[in-house]
């Protein structure tokens, strides 16, 4: 029970705390912030403003706690400061105009430089690739580092688990790092967990929430990234996880899901700028500066690709992976190939996509025909309109199967791989890596995978997409406005 006379002052103290949230929102929400998503949280508050509030202090911030950043700024001059003197390999003569200042915007963001003289060859069956990466590690002799977003000790990783096994049984240094949030709830994470310890693998959780410890950030910011390296001298980067093609989960044995994902393994100087990759992600983890780790120097590979390594996410300042990406769809000439499972862009990505195609240039984009994660499918299924009327053609790739390969090719020398998503959660949420790989041989191994996934692919028609019904139609544009709140 309310005193009486009690009720008019509780309402007017309600309205001006509800006035105060509104012009403290105004002021705050949109600093620093994409038009965009600072609409969608403005509106969020204003119309449920004590949840939007709540939501807003929770996953509002899409920023790394400032301790983080400072050690990713601390270990990139670290990085800068090393390399600028050195020779990484003999690129490859006469690159498109538009590359070098590419290159260096890459090198500027992400302190990587571009080397020369690297081999770099496509594994695109999910187990021969988990077998790969075991036959490498078994050839170990110092070191082994292992950073994946997910990590499972199952079946179809056993071979993996037992090549690092044999290695530390002999004294190699087994290093692992996984990701906490994407690998508390597996069904395999406490095996994974009791398997690392036995083999005496010093392992780590990546950007651990865990309040009681003192280690608190957004819930949703995560290390995406999926890399090995061996002694310094091969290393393997792309979209696959450590785990069985069902990801182990009930839900997706039910329905028969099965995750098609692309590897590859690279051997040369940019071995070291994964290495460190590892190497900043080991210290930021941990407080601990790798001793004995040499980034600094390599023996020519396999190849003469030119390679450079783009670290991304919410530990920068600017999203590294998406500058990217806009510069290589704007220098375009002939043909754009992009295989996205999430593919939700925001407008200037969506921008640079049709204007491609306004100018001339062929533009097919890969995704799946059945997605995994019903809020990012629905939302990436409300641009599928605006992309077939601009003219980019759209291939689905059958269910069961998710396709879930990150890549991009730009006519036929030019293609990147990694392990980011053309969304805005891998380009302001996740913590990425990419490869940006320029030679022909390289490009010519992509297109065969396109071409696989091509004919594995019903592809999607303006005229089907407008018989959507309308609830599709609802659901998808719903999913679209809370993609924004970033």
């Amino acid at each position: 029970m309310i005193p009486d006379g009690w009720g008019w002052w509780l309402a007017a103290f309600l309205l001006v705390l509800d006035l105060a949230i509104r012009a403290t929102a105004i002021i705050v929400v949109p600093r620093n912030r994409r038009p965009t998503a600072a609409m969608a949280w403005l509106l969020a508050i204003f119309f449920i403003p004590f949840l939007g509030v709540f939501l807003f202090l929770l996953i509002g911030n899409p920023r790394l706690p400032r301790a983080r950043r400072r050690k990713q700024a601390q270990i990139n001059a670290y990085i800068a400061e090393t390399s600028e003197n050195l020779h990484f390999g003999t690129l490859r003569p006469d690159p498109p105009s538009w590359l070098p200042p590419l290159v260096d915007m890459n090198h500027q963001l992400g302190a990587l430089p571009i080397s020369g003289d690297n081999g770099a060859h496509l594994i695109s069956d999910y187990h021969e690739s988990l077998d790969a990466m075991a036959d490498e590690i078994r050839t170990a002799t110092e070191y082994v580092h292992v950073e994946f977003y997910i990590l499972q000790s199952d079946d179809s990783t056993d071979n993996f688990f037992r090549a690092l096994e044999e290695v530390a049984a002999r004294g190699v240094k087994v290093r692992v790092l996984l990701d906490h949030w994407a690998n508390r709830w597996k069904p395999r994470y406490r095996a994974t967990i009791r398997r690392l310890n036995a083999m005496g693998a010093d392992w780590h959780l990546m950007l651990p929430v865990q309040p009681l410890k003192g280690k608190m950030q957004r819930p949703d910011l995560r290390n995406h990234r999926k890399l090995l390296v061996v002694d310094g001298r091969v290393a393997f980067l792309g979209s696959q996880n450590i785990t069985d093609s069902t990801y182990n989960l009930p839900k997706n044995i039910r329905r028969g899901l099965h995750w098609v994902d692309l590897m590859v393994r690279i051997d040369g100087p940019v071995v070291l700028s994964v290495n460190a990759i590892f190497v900043a992600d080991w210290y930021s983890e941990t407080d601990v500066v790798l001793e004995g780790i040499d980034i600094t120097s390599a023996e020519p590979g396999s190849g003469d690709l030119d390679c450079q390594v783009v670290p991304s996410g919410p530990g920068f300042e600017v999203e590294n992976n998406l500058r990217l990406f806009l510069g290589l769809l704007y220098a375009a000439k002939e043909k754009i190939m992009i295989v996205s499972p999430y593919f939700v862009p925001d407008e200037a990505l969506l921008l640079a996509v049709t204007a491609a195609v306004d100018r001339g240039v062929a533009v097919e984009l890969f995704v799946s025909e059945e997605g995994d994660q019903a809020m990012v499918y629905h939302a990436q299924r409300s641009y599928y309109e605006a992309l077939l009327k601009a003219g980019v053609r759209i291939w689905m790739y059958r269910k069961p199967y998710i396709l879930h390969t990150k890549s991009l090719t730009i006519d036929d020398e030019v293609a990147v791989i990694g392990s980011s998503n053309m969304d805005m959660r891998s380009f302001g949420l996740n913590l990425e890596v990419s490869m940006l790989v320029r030679g022909e041989e390289f490009v010519a191994e992509m297109r065969v995978v396109e071409d696989q996934y091509r004919s594995l692919s019903r592809e999607l028609t303006l005229e089907e997409w407008m018989q959507q019904p309308l609830r599709s139609t609802v659901l998808d544009n719903l999913a679209r406005l809370t993609s924004a709140l970033q």
